[in-house]
């Protein structure tokens, strides 16, 4: 297929089912099992893997011992793998686990970032702070997370001009990429379209990553949008996994395998094997005891279930 005018040749898929899917399950799966997803998705050829997140084993019992998955993974040269630090003891634990690139994360909206962390989102700059100053001396690089770009839980409507100015300042800290995230999954074409040309003038195109959740069923349409405005980094969810916690019953992660099918399609290269991203979601769905939200992963599986009944008759 032709490719369509203005549209990025290549895309850059970041896979954060073995943490963001994970942490919002209701199981928790042992670190084998969460080894053998992060090892399922490297064979995929996913190029960044964000494999767990140093916080709070009491809080997210789901991200327990991530510095035993970073260890049980069988690491693939130009694989980047990553997770997701709170503070400086986090940090320095992905440093001793062996990491070289981390996720900070706060938020456009001053309710939820209160709910969520338990800090202003000023508090959770100076936190950062001295993240990103550590992180450069060990050499790490650091990506950042700014949540609820699109709505608040708490508050709505969040103006595109706070998003474009916290992304600035998280640039200010060095981090070498902002992943823009509709943590509730309430955007839609236009208002990403509307975000991302607000954002221009102070978060390069190059430097902008989006975080999609597919609550209501808006999420590749929305890559669609940013793909026309030139963005070339998003985050996906091997399956769908991951249910967001502030919408009880919704979809939650954009799906890797949808976000693959698509960009396929659109002629566009991800690099990524999309018959191994399936092995992988049903691994996923194996531990998990339940069938993912995928529509790509719910019509191939109807479609092979069908292909073997016919074989059979």
């Amino acid at each position: 297929m032709t490719r369509p005018d203005g549209v990025p040749a290549r895309v850059t898929i970041v896979e954060v089912g073995p943490r963001d899917g994970l942490q919002n399950e209701p199981e928790t799966l042992g670190v084998e099992d969460r080894a053998t997803f992060v090892d399922l998705l490297t064979d995929a050829g996913l190029p960044v893997i964000e494999v767990g997140a140093f916080v709070s084993a009491r809080r997210v019992p789901q991200m327990a011992d991530s510095a035993g998955v970073v260890g049980a993974i069988t690491r693939t040269p130009g694989v980047r793998y990553t997770a997701l630090v709170p503070n400086v003891r986090g940090l320095e634990q992905a440093h001793a686990a062996g990491l070289e690139e981390v996720a900070i994360f706060t938020a456009a909206s001053e309710t939820f970032s209160r709910r969520n962390v338990n800090q202003s989102i000023d508090e959770t700059f100076a936190t950062y702070a001295d993240v990103a100053r550590i992180a450069e001396a060990l050499g790490i690089r650091v990506r950042g997370y700014l949540s609820t770009c699109f709505g608040c839980p708490y508050e709505g409507a969040v103006p595109p001009a706070r998003v474009a100015a916290l992304a600035a300042r998280l640039l200010d800290l060095g981090v070498f990429e902002v992943a823009i995230s509709d943590t509730i999954g309430v955007a839609h074409p236009g208002q990403v379209i509307d975000v991302l040309d607000t954002l221009a003038p102070r978060l390069p195109v190059e430097r902008t990553a989006l975080h999609l959740h597919d609550t209501r069923g808006t999420a590749l349409a929305n890559v669609f949008a940013a793909l026309g405005r030139g963005v070339a980094t998003f985050d996906a969810s091997a399956g769908g996994a991951g249910g967001c916690p502030f919408a009880p019953g919704a979809t939650g992660n954009l799906a890797t395998e949808d976000l693959v099918f698509m960009l396929h399609g659109l002629g566009i290269e991800t690099g990524v094997d999309l018959e191994r991203v399936l092995r992988a979601s049903r691994f996923l769905e194996g531990q998990l005891g339940r069938p993912l939200p995928s529509r790509y992963l719910r019509a191939e599986t109807a479609r092979r279930s069908r292909d073997g009944r016919d074989a059979r008759a």
